[in-house]
């Protein structure tokens, strides 16, 4: 396989390319599905592997958009690109006229392109508004969940979403403290509220916050939830559909779901799934060091019978 155009040079590198676009690619698609398309990497991978697809690109942030148009129009009309929710699917399968698809990739979360625009809201690395919208037309920021939400319902997202144990202790100086205006100010606070004797941390303390506000910003579980079921519809028999998750709330919805319909149940003989991956795939020592964000990754497959 010939080296992505630009790949160098980058914003996003695809996380996990080489297992997915092998693994998708030998289903010998005609109809692909990418629903986090980003800057185009995985997208470019399965067109090159497999001459004849087609491939519809899903995502709800236009800058991600314009770099996936700028290194796919190689591939000229094989490719159609929506800013679109990934809950969308279904509807926008209809409307292109697919009848099904033969290979899906989701790969969740945000990317490095990303955390990397100061602007978005989405490091405590760089000082920015409090924002984390991965669709900048979004009505929800994470300014206003930090400012305006009770102090009950702060805690209980970062219990929930950032699985932060400090969650109380956070919400009530975030509280306290308000208006918090940048992620400087943000973590800072975190940080000074978990300041305590043998925590045991090993990341950064506003971490598990941050994680926990741009998952309630974005409704990103809730749209899992909504989107695995749409996936399973659309794939064709021995079609296949490739998850990347990173953190365990994410990975622990996508292995329930793909067990329970690999599995026969409720008068079912036959499941719907084949696990290609009966652990999830981790990225290899040279991926992670050279990719950061792929330390973290987990990588699940199946096959619809």
């Amino acid at each position: 396989m010939t080296a992505q155009p630009g790949a160098a040079n980058s914003p996003h590198q695809p996380v996990l390319y080489q297992e997915i676009t092998q693994t998708l690619a030998a289903a010998s698609p005609r109809r692909i599905a990418d629903l986090t398309v980003g800057a185009g990497g995985h997208a470019w991978g399965l067109l090159e592997a497999a001459p004849g697809a087609h491939l519809l690109g899903f995502d709800v942030d236009p800058a991600a958009l314009a770099l996936a148009r700028e290194r796919l129009a190689g591939f000229g009309e094989r490719v159609a690109l929506v800013q679109a929710s990934y809950t969308t699917l279904a509807q926008q399968l209809a409307k292109h006229g697919w009848p099904d698809v033969h290979a899906i990739v989701l790969d969740l979360g945000a990317s490095s392109m990303q955390f990397d625009t100061p602007e978005r809201g989405f490091s405590f690395q760089q000082d920015a508004p409090l924002d984390m919208r991965f669709d900048p037309q979004g009505t929800l920021t994470a300014a206003e969940i930090v400012n305006e939400w009770p102090e009950e319902d702060l805690a209980a997202i970062l219990h929930e979403y950032g699985e932060e144990r400090f969650s109380r202790r956070i919400a009530q100086v975030i509280v306290r403290e308000r208006p918090i205006h940048t992620t400087d100010e943000l973590a800072g606070w975190v940080a000074r509220a978990v300041r305590a004797p043998r925590h045991g941390r090993r990341i950064h303390p506003a971490t598990r916050t941050f994680q926990a506000l741009r998952i309630a910003v974005n409704n990103e579980l809730e749209s899992l939830d909504a989107v695995l079921p749409q996936m399973l519809a659309a794939l064709a028999p021995g079609g296949r559909m490739a998850v990347i998750s990173f953190h365990s709330l994410e990975d622990r919805r996508v292995k329930q779901f793909l067990r329970q319909h690999s599995q026969p149940g409720d008068g079912v003989d036959q499941p719907a799934l084949k696990l290609l991956t009966k652990k999830p795939l981790e990225a290899g020592e040279a991926e992670a060091g050279a990719n950061p964000r792929a330390r973290s990754a987990k990588l699940r497959m199946a096959e619809k019978y």
